[in-house]
Formats: structure tokens, C-alpha cells, sequence
């Protein structure tokens, strides 16, 4: 297959015209969302939909990810990511595959249902995680575009996935919340420099390969300015895979925490990495036989597997 957008091959960045639609989907009457945040989500490449989990469902998602947090032996060793040069866990991939309550989550209808309508196709959950922002030691997540990273080391041909975060505390002005460039997802932004072996290693704790050059960055955030949606936990925040983003280090008492979860087309699967010669492992972005996932409606802790 002809490589749409090829990256880490020239000496110097360019911006490259998206070839992809960012809502693959009509608008009509049944869509999850509103017109106006479909029109909102294919302008501003996010979207952020608030009070989406009760209270109660709140509750069940934190008392979960604090049990995963207390009892990181418990889980597959090669997932639980800690911070650079700490012990204080960063993240914790394929959260879905070790956790009940999580997998419940990716398929809720509030979320999944919305995935399905924006990629117009039956969706998978590419990619996982638990991400962890500790108060005084959570270090920063630099600027990138997911896509870039996908594209060159997983092998996803196409702009056809998005991000969910689902806050699980309150996401502040000033405990690291996510900060994204809007409208930066009309473009795509090449990379500088060859990717060494084994790169996730190293970039799950700080990423230095397939991060944009600082001129770049300066002139999509003059042009387009810089956003860090905030809100209170049961929020989601959805954004397409190509927009540019990144959080600050948070150096507040306060810790964040927000489930993650990359649906995927399933038109949209995994081939060969366009630039690496082996992929990344699966607990970082699935590969084979995409496992469709079928949206439950109803609170989550009726649908809770045990």
C-alpha cells in the first residue's frame, strides 16, 4: 500500500494534506451526539462531553483503578509503565484485557456508540491504558500526534480511530489536564530523525522520536491557539487521532487519573508498520483479528463481568 503519510524520512518537517475524513459518518436524527458536536468534533478535532457517568458509576471506575494502582504485581509486568527515573506508575496498558470493569467501560454504548457513528464502522479497541498523573511527581506528556506514532511504528494506514479519556479526577487548570491544539488535525506534521529499535521502551516513559519540531508546534499554536479542557470525573474527552496534543507536568497535591481507550475501525486494521522494520508488541496497539466490540447500554455495574 502506498504510504499516505509517510514521516521520520526527511531532514526536514513538513505538513502533508490529511487524505481522511474526520467524521466518517452522515449526521441524522439516531446519532449519539448532536449535530452541533459532530460539526463541532470535525472542526476542532475534540469534543468534550460532560456528566457522562453517574456518580455511582464514578465511584465503581475510581475504587477500580485504585485497586489497579495498590497491587501493580497483579497485572501483566510488561504493561505497568512507571515514571522516568521513579517508581511511581505512569500508566497501565491493556486495561481492558485485565480489568472487567474496564472492558465494560470500552463497550458502554456511551462511549463505544458514539465511536461507531463518528468511524462509521464497527470499531476495536486498538490501544488501553490507565494513565496516572501522581501529585508532585507526574512528569509531563510532550506534544505529538497519536496518529504519527501509530501510523510509522504500528502500521495504521488510515486517520480512522479516536481517543476517549475518561476523567477519573478532577481535571484542573493546574494538575497537568490535556492540552490539545485545535483545528491541528487538518494536517498531518511530519517527524524528524530515525527510530531506534525497540523505541517503545523508552517513549512510553519520555518520547524523543516522533515528536514535532519546535517551529512546527509555534506555528500550528499561534495559528490555532492552545486548549486544556477541564472537568470534574465522569467527563469524557474525545478527540480525533491525528490532532496535536500534550499535558504539562503536574506539581499540585492533586492527582489526575483518566481511563484511555483508542477505538479503531475495523476497515482501519493494523498492517505492516510504515516505518519501522517490527512492530510494537500488542499490549501497546492490537494486532490479528480485530475483536469487535458490541456497545452495552444500562449503568455500568449491572453489565460488570465477574
Amino acid at each position: 500500500m502506498k504510504d499516505l503519510y509517510p514521516s521520520r524520512h526527511a531532514t526536514v518537517a513538513e505538513f502533508l494534506p490529511r487524505h481522511d475524513s474526520v467524521v466518517h459518518g452522515d449526521w441524522n436524527a439516531d446519532a449519539p451526539i448532536t449535530q452541533e458536536q459532530a460539526e463541532r468534533f470535525d472542526r476542532d478535532g475534540y469534543l468534550v462531553l460532560e456528566d457522562v457517568f453517574s456518580d455511582a458509576e464514578v465511584t465503581y471506575l475510581q475504587r477500580e483503578a485504585g485497586a489497579l494502582l495498590g497491587d501493580p504485581d497483579a497485572l501483566e509486568e510488561e504493561t505497568v509503565i512507571t515514571e522516568p527515573g521513579g517508581r511511581e506508575v505512569r500508566s497501565i496498558f491493556r486495561i481492558h484485557a485485565q480489568s472487567h470493569v474496564i472492558e465494560r467501560l470500552a463497550a458502554d454504548a456511551r462511549l463505544a456508540g458514539v465511536a461507531r457513528f463518528l468511524l462509521n464502522d464497527d470499531v476495536y479497541m486498538h490501544q488501553s491504558r490507565l494513565n496516572y498523573k501522581p501529585g508532585f511527581q507526574g512528569k509531563e506528556f510532550y506534544w505529538h500526534s497519536d496518529f504519527e506514532t501509530w501510523h510509522v511504528e504500528d502500521g495504521m494506514p488510515r486517520m480512522r480511530a479516536l481517543s476517549m479519556s475518561v476523567l477519573l479526577a478532577e481535571n484542573t487548570p493546574h494538575n497537568g489536564p490535556l492540552m490539545l491544539i485545535p483545528g491541528s488535525h487538518r494536517q498531518f506534521l511530519t517527524c524528524v530523525g530515525e527510530t531506534p529499535e525497540d523505541h517503545y521502551r523508552q517513549s512510553l516513559k519520555r518520547q524523543e522520536y516522533g515528536v514535532p519540531d519546535e517551529n512546527s508546534l509555534a506555528e500550528l499554536a499561534h495559528h490555532n491557539g492552545i486548549i486544556a479542557p477541564t472537568g470534574k470525573p465522569g467527563s469524557v474527552v474525545i478527540f480525533d487521532c491525528n490532532i496535536m496534543h500534550g499535558s504539562n507536568g503536574n506539581i499540585t497535591p492533586f492527582p489526575r487519573a483518566n481511563a484511555f481507550l483508542v477505538y479503531n475501525a475495523v476497515s482501519n486494521r493494523l498492517e505492516a508498520p510504515f516505518g519501522v522494520d517490527r512492530p510494537r508488541p500488542a499490549f501497546i496497539a492490537a494486532r490479528g483479528e480485530p475483536q469487535v466490540i458490541t456497545p452495552i447500554t444500562g449503568p455500568l455495574m449491572e453489565e460488570a463481568l465477574t
